[in-house]
């Protein structure tokens, strides 16, 4: 039995109909290459014997009425594959439109909770005879690392099947006991989390006093509520639309050289650009620049003085988007100096201060409140958070195989969330980066049109390396 850390459990107490608290990873592989050929019998049962020494995939939620803490993960004892693995097709031609079709209706679709939280998804019948996997894992399990930390595990160098790793094999999440959940529940409620509270104030107390000396000096990230409202900021329904593209990583550092910035810079660049291209094609573009939230990884963050486990390390840094500037290199070099700002800025807080703060979520409440949050429309009562959040991760830079296929591209797609309607997640991987957009269709069913942007700015700024 392990207790879910505060950060893990907030995504189950986010999730409502409309509000899906789980990632996607959308794989498109070559079969041609998988030893003795493909079929998807094959497929299914080399993740079967492979699941065997990845214990994250075989855990499921636990819970009961005495716990008051959060609910732990437990060891699924009737674990099966064939409740997780699907085969599905998509119509002719194969195209990118069928296949984002498919995906978006998969992705507003809820994990069951009475199993591990993932499931994978063959999608055969793409043109030229490849194949796409859809792998959607709960965000309560996972983060941006240990999400490609998984693919890794289910990915390898070459086509043919690795050993597992005996020590691997014999992990476990443990059975269940209902009354150790409540009896260490009740501890951690009224007895450790006065003492971190009592850890965490004076943690806190500095925080929006710095951010107040730093905004006076112009040296600070982005206030929350401070953005400009666009079409993303509203309400969302469980209606999903997606788009994917892919650009050359070295195009993408060629850019990054001539300029001298970082592939992040360039990345924020083309986001602003491909934004504003997108808004003024609705006639929708703030005068403003647009406000993005960079997930940041604190995995190697010293964990002892605030908090410590859970599989959700992660905090955000809020930076501005050049989104009001028409000129690609201004974008580029403006990206780069509000993210350097920003950098510096969060640099300063805490890193684990948002998961320690998770510690104290209240479930019940919190689930309540936010479904009463989407059911009132109450994003559009307050100014928006941000406009949309940006997360970049790097993955591989050299050829990998999926369960014997070789991987052609890997698009992330995250969580959207009400008033926060725009997910737009770059994965770095075998000399590409490859861009996932995920979207409410009732807000932007064209996010296509943003896909194309990121192509074309792309585009301007290698003609402005010439």
């Amino acid at each position: 039995m392990q207790r879910l850390s505060g950060l893990d459990a907030s995504f189950l107490y986010l999730e409502t109909r409309s509000q899906l608290m789980h990632v996607i990873g959308l794989i498109e592989i070559d079969p041609s290459t998988m030893p003795g050929g493909y079929s998807f019998p094959k497929l299914r049962d080399e993740l079967e014997r492979r699941i065997g020494a990845m214990p994250n995939f075989r855990r499921k939620l636990d819970n009961s009425l005495l716990n008051i803490d959060h609910p732990v993960w437990i060891e699924d004892e009737d674990f099966d594959i064939e409740r997780h693995v699907h085969r599905v097709a998509v119509p002719a031609p194969g195209g990118e439109e069928q296949v984002a079709e498919l995906c978006a209706h998969l992705a507003g679709q809820t994990l069951d909770r009475g199993k591990p939280l993932w499931e994978l998804w063959v999608i055969e019948g793409l043109a030229q005879g490849k194949v796409a996997a859809m792998l959607r894992m709960h965000h309560a399990g996972v983060d941006g690392v240990t999400s490609a930390d998984l693919l890794a595990e289910l990915c390898t160098m070459t086509p043919e099947a690795p050993d597992l790793d005996a020590d691997k094999m014999k992990e476990t999440a443990g059975g269940s006991s209902r009354t150790t959940m409540a009896l260490t529940g009740a501890v951690n409620y009224f007895v450790q989390r006065p003492i971190a509270m009592a850890k965490l104030l004076p943690e806190t107390v500095g925080v929006p006093i710095e951010w107040f000396r730093r905004t006076r000096a112009k040296t600070a990230m982005p206030v929350p509520f401070q953005a400009p409202r666009t079409r993303f900021n509203a309400p969302i329904t469980p209606h999903r639309s997606l788009a994917v593209t892919q650009l050359s990583l070295d195009d993408v550092k060629r850019v990054k050289n001539r300029f001298g910035v970082k592939i992040n810079d360039v990345v924020l660049a083309i986001t602003g650009g491909a934004m504003r291209s997108y808004l003024e094609q609705h006639d929708e573009l703030p005068e403003q620049p647009l406000v993005a939230m960079v997930p940041v990884s604190v995995h190697g963050a010293d964990e002892s003085a605030l908090v410590t486990g859970g599989t959700n390390k992660v905090t955000g840094m809020f930076t501005l988007l050049p989104s009001n500037l028409d000129d690609p290199v201004d974008r580029v070099e403006q990206a780069s100096e509000m993210a350097r700002k920003s950098k510096e800025h969060h640099a300063d807080i805490d890193a684990n201060i948002l998961r320690a703060w998770a510690q104290f979520a209240p479930g019940t409440t919190m689930s309540t409140v936010m479904k009463l949050y989407g059911d009132r429309g109450l994003s559009l009562a307050h100014p928006p958070v941000f406009n949309v959040l940006v997360s970049n991760v790097a993955g591989p830079d050299f050829p990998l195989y999926f369960l014997g296929s070789r991987v052609t591209a890997v698009y992330p797609l995250g969580p959207i969330f009400h008033g926060l309607g725009l997910n737009i997640t770059v994965f770095s991987a075998d000399g590409h980066l490859n861009v996932g957009i995920l979207a409410c269709t009732d807000q932007a069913p064209d996010v296509q049109a943003i896909a194309r942007a990121f192509d074309e700015q792309l585009k301007q700024l290698l003609e402005r390396c010439d």
